[in-house]
């Protein structure tokens, strides 16, 4: 008899039960939508969201098993979109009263690729308005009274407080991984122009990445392999990655890794007690990890990455900031402003520095297969003035590298806390590999 309901299954584990026959999609959605019932009033995790056409969405999944027809890898699986992936039959609005009533006439390509999987796509999670860093409704599922952190507040959240298995987030400072960190759930954030940004709402097309949501690791591999389809349309698609990263997962290192512990020059912004917590995490894991000098080069990185982020929210939405009135908040009116103050000079000058600062982190790694840092500065805030630093993040974005967030630890006041495994671009399989011995040991090692 099975213990736990069923939204709190994992989607690798409710693709195994639906394949025994064991539970249906609807079933499975019935039991999300209930979770969703129970909780919203308090997370707040929800944009757009019609039980009714999830339901649908469910029982032709269930006509479709039952009638022998074909089955996709996430077929009867729900996941969240984040409030700015176009979708055909539901709202668009991206987290702003700018695009109220936006309801986009094609699905963006990775909910495209979510259908053919077979997936339901249960609704909308909010996103911080236009995915910037202006702090959204959505509530912290482990402590309400603190952010779920931004812009992927709902994907977090919704995954965080067992409402849906499977979501999409976006990073283009450090929209996943660090609300991951804060909503103790797992984030990817894969090398840079590995996911089509195709019909995904825009803030710099050099750093967004579409990011992957679970509560595995099996599950993070099991959709990103679905998302990562070449689209010729993305000019910043590096081709089809074919990482196969279930296969990853799945096969165990031969030996353990080498990594490097990078503090990274925010270091001293960090909340003490947590990083206290996240040395000795790393002091666990045995002589297989070394702590590694960052070349002086990676300190420009966030000023870079700055420059570049706010000169794309300008060109993107700059209009909005002469508008009267204008149907923005104050917040996010004032980083535009600012985006609009870089000049082209040192738009090209950032772009241009980036190949030689990865170069330079290369070296500094030559001998690591990845690097464990912080995701963020501490627990997640208390109160809603602010989403979360993501300096522990925005180097790392503009770099392309892939990260993953592990939900390893706990803070000071209980709260959870990540550990982030950053690789070379294009090591994504063998970064997930890494993981996966991290896992291991340090459940070992508990």
């Amino acid at each position: 008899m099975r213990n736990h309901p069923l939204n709190e299954l994992t989607a690798y584990d409710a693709v195994a039960e639906m394949a025994a026959g064991n539970i249906t999609s609807e079933g499975l959605t019935k039991a999300c939508l209930e979770r969703i019932e129970e909780r919203e009033a308090t997370v707040q995790a929800w944009a757009f969201l019609d039980p009714e056409l999830a339901l649908a969405q469910a029982r032709e999944c269930d006509r479709q098993r039952a009638a022998g027809g074909e089955i996709g890898p996430l077929h009867g699986v729900p996941v969240a979109l984040k409030d700015i992936f176009d979708t055909c039959d539901m709202p668009t609005e991206n987290g702003s009263r700018l695009f109220e009533g936006r309801r986009p006439a094609v699905d963006s390509f990775v909910a495209q690729l979510l259908r053919q999987a077979g997936a339901v796509i249960l609704g909308k999670a909010v996103s911080t308005e236009i995915a910037m860093m202006t702090p959204s409704k959505t509530r912290n599922p482990h402590d309400p009274e603190r952010t779920p952190g931004g812009s992927s507040s709902g994907s977090c959240a919704s995954v965080g407080d067992r409402m849906v298995p499977l979501a999409l987030g976006s990073q283009t400072s450090g929209s996943t991984l660090r609300p991951a960190s804060f909503c103790g759930i797992y984030g990817y954030k894969p090398t840079f122009g590995s996911i089509s940004c195709m019909g995904v709402s825009a803030i710099s097309r050099k750093l967004d990445h579409v990011g992957p949501l679970a509560r595995s690791l099996e599950d993070l591999a099991l959709l990103s392999d679905v998302l990562m389809v070449y689209d010729p349309r993305d000019e910043e698609m590096r081709g089809t990655p074919n990482f196969n990263l279930r296969d990853a997962v799945a096969r165990p290192l031969d030996g353990a890794p080498r990594i490097g512990f990078a503090r990274t020059p925010a270091w001293i912004e960090g909340d003490p007690e947590t990083f206290k917590t996240f040395e000795a995490f790393v002091g666990k894991l045995g002589a297989s990890i070394e702590e590694v000098e960052l070349p002086e080069s990676f300190g420009d990185l966030q000023s870079h990455h700055d420059k570049i982020m706010g000169a794309g929210v300008a060109y993107y939405f700059g209009d909005e900031v002469d508008r009267k009135p204008p149907r923005m908040e104050q917040m996010t009116l004032d980083r535009i402003a600012l985006g609009k103050e870089v000049t082209a000079y040192e738009y090209m000058r950032a772009l241009d520095a980036v190949d030689g600062i990865r170069n330079d982190v290369y070296e500094a790694m030559r001998d690591y297969d990845t690097l464990i840092v912080p995701p963020a500065t501490g627990e997640a805030p208390i109160g809603f003035k602010t989403t979360g630093s993501p300096v522990f993040q925005a180097p790392w974005t503009l770099l392309g590298m892939p990260g993953l967030c592990l939900p390893m630890l706990k803070g000071p006041a209980g709260m959870p806390f990540g550990i982030q495994l950053m690789a070379r671009n294009g090591d994504d399989a063998h970064l997930f590999r890494v993981a996966k011995w991290v896992e291991t040991k340090a459940g070992a090692a508990a």
